[in-house]
């Protein structure tokens, strides 16, 4: 937690930090709400985050 306030107070627009976790966390939300899942970069790599918590690598297979 410590480290997030010293990278908040280095950027001259601290709010953005807030602002990006209230959006995934809403996005969360609504992917319960929904029963389907979100989509998100971890370590590099894009992967699919289900409303029980499993987490997937995501394939783009060209499906819509």
């Amino acid at each position: 937690m410590r480290e997030r306030q010293n990278v908040e107070s280095k950027r001259k627009y601290g709010w953005v930090d807030k602002w990006v976790a209230m959006t995934g966390e809403r996005a969360r939300i609504d992917a319960k709400a929904n029963n389907t899942y979100i989509i998100y970069e971890q370590h590099g790599q894009l992967v699919k985050e289900f409303p029980d918590g499993k987490i997937i690598p995501f394939h783009n297979d060209g499906e819509a």
